[in-house]
């Protein structure tokens, strides 16, 4: 169905073969040249809708009232996912599209989830189930998002949703801060509701000792906009140095300055750290295609938007941004990780793995077992999970460790062969652009846990797309 059926990108189908300047191409393709600046705004197409559902369909426990509904709101995003990989799977013409090298592990990690249903100590048949359909919820775009995504276009107009929506969250969150009475949503998660030390924790002193929750953005978890904040800082740069008219470039500034702006106030150090390394990993790749003038600007706005993203938050949020984020160069960084998140690695390796080789059940840990979990089952009680090497420890054990962290490898690797593979200069910087951002949620996985939230489900999608879209693309002879 999706490669038979045409659609609104048929446009390039009788343009001449481009000229390979940079090597000979190993199979057919097609042309890719257009002219971004004439985009049309209006999304088109179910991955367009997709990603704009990542944003927006959380974004609707925004509203008053909303955490009646928090479960379906928040499943939202996860059984769309589930409805297109039904779809790809009963289209044969779909599963004709070239396998992804990270597909094999995947499918060995669904396989040790099931299994972990047998598991003595599995909360409840419907919440191990729960978390099986989590984890395929988040994996499973790299199966049907490049039978969506065919084309280098297609692509660079999911970058740019992407944009827009990070954009604007982290826009609202700036506002959170600025005018909390306005923005800040009505309704804080249930868990912060009616837990004072959990708010208290996400709260901080800002001008004036007014005291300021961490912006929440289009969500309702305090400092749950600093994800948003990362891409937007990211993808609002690289579109600054496109083509584009000069409002276009201005507004995409504006979004990135938005997003640096939203980690600073979010208290989230971590998020800048990634945030960073997501800017020094497309210089790299730039440096690597000899993109010298980009490479330039890029690094200039960089430093700019880190530095100026600094000084609005401090305005903003008052002396203790300055504060907190100052530590990250007074202080030993090795120091500074083992207090934050380190020591949960650490437990992960020297007690869960020893304690449940084999897993400790299925949802022990999360929203899964929140919701359904059974409270009195009092030999399996609920385990708190901070960073993701614990999480897969916990759901499968040394099994599911060890397949997932191969996947990623895997995938790492493939998309650095791919960006040097590629023979188009246009098709290397998309491809740049999509592998920096997804570099950074690999770097969240000693953090957070990026791989049971929808984050995770981002990375997949990002991935399926850019494996669909590359392709049938020119690559170099080597």
């Amino acid at each position: 169905m999706y490669r038979n059926q045409p659609d609104s990108f048929d446009w390039y189908a009788q343009a001449p073969q481009p000229e390979l300047t940079d090597g000979d191409t190993n199979g057919a393709s097609e042309p890719e040249e257009h002219d971004l600046d004439k985009e049309p705004l209006r999304p088109s197409g179910f991955a367009e809708w997709f990603a704009l559902g990542l944003t927006f369909l959380p974004a609707l426990l925004f509203l008053p009232g909303s955490q009646a509904y928090r479960l379906p709101l928040r499943i939202g995003a996860y059984a769309i996912s589930l409805y297109a990989f039904m779809l790809w799977w009963f289209d044969r013409a779909g599963r004709k599209e070239g396998k992804h090298p990270a597909e094999r592990f995947l499918l060995l990690v669904l396989l040790v989830l099931g299994l972990g249903l047998a598991h003595p100590l599995t909360s409840t048949l419907q919440s191990g189930l729960a978390q099986i359909g989590l984890y395929f919820a988040i994996f499973c775009p790299l199966f049907w998002a490049r039978a969506y995504i065919t084309t280098r276009r297609q692509l660079v107009r999911i970058v740019l949703t992407l944009l827009v929506c990070n954009g604007i969250n982290s826009m609202v969150g700036v506002m959170q801060v600025y005018n909390p009475q306005q923005w800040m949503p009505r309704e804080l998660s249930a868990l912060y509701q009616g837990n004072s030390d959990f708010l208290m924790a996400a709260t901080y002193i800002g001008p004036g000792g007014r005291l300021i929750i961490r912006p929440p953005g289009l969500f309702d978890t305090p400092g749950a906009v600093c994800s948003a904040g990362t891409i937007a800082a990211l993808f609002g740069l690289i579109l600054v140095l496109e083509p584009l008219a000069i409002w276009k470039r201005a507004i995409a500034l504006g979004m990135a300055i938005a997003g640096i702006s939203a980690i600073y106030l979010s208290h989230v150090r971590v998020s800048l750290v990634i945030t960073v390394g997501m800017m020094v990993t497309y210089v790299v790749m730039l440096t690597a295609q000899k993109q010298t003038k980009r490479v330039a600007g890029f690094a200039m706005l960089s430093v700019g938007l880190v530095m100026g993203g600094l000084s609005i938050a401090t305005v903003l949020g008052g002396e203790s941004i300055m504060d907190r984020f100052s530590t990250l160069l007074a202080e030993d960084p090795r120091e500074l990780y083992y207090r934050s998140r380190g020591q949960s690695v650490e437990y992960a390796f020297n007690n869960l793995l020893v304690e449940y080789p084999l897993g400790a059940g299925l949802a022990r840990w999360g929203m899964m077992n929140y919701y359904f979990g059974d409270p009195h089952q009092l030999d399996a009680p609920p385990v708190f999970a901070e960073v993701q090497p614990n999480a897969w420890l916990l759901d499968g054990g040394v099994f599911l460790l060890g397949f997932y962290t191969i996947a990623l490898i895997v995938t790492a690797v493939y998309d650095l062969k791919l960006v040097r593979s590629l023979a188009n200069r246009e098709d290397r910087l998309w491809a740049a652009a999509v592998i920096a951002a997804n570099f950074g949620t690999l770097a969240l996985v000693f953090s957070f846990v990026p791989f049971g939230t929808g984050a995770g489900m981002q990375f997949w999608f990002l991935e399926g797309g850019l494996h669909g879209a590359m392709a049938k693309r020119p690559r170099i002879r080597t």
